[in-house]
């Protein structure tokens, strides 16, 4: 359970970091967003979770 707590507060602390560091390439990069299709949007949200699977199974070949 701890390890859900901690995977979620690194979650928090990137997000956040975005719209502290670079608030304007947020709004940019939502607007971009807009534009594309719904299908789009599905296949950018796959390709993401895809990657933190990646990254979590790396993560536990080294022993995390």
């Amino acid at each position: 359970m701890a390890m859900i707590f901690l995977a979620l507060g690194l979650v928090f602390i990137v997000e956040g970091l975005a719209y502290v560091l670079a608030p304007s390439l947020v709004e940019r990069l939502l607007q971009m967003m807009r534009q594309l299709g719904l299908n789009e949007r599905r296949q950018i949200g796959a390709m993401a979770m895809g990657l933190g699977l990646v990254l979590l199974w790396i993560a536990h070949l080294l022993g995390a």
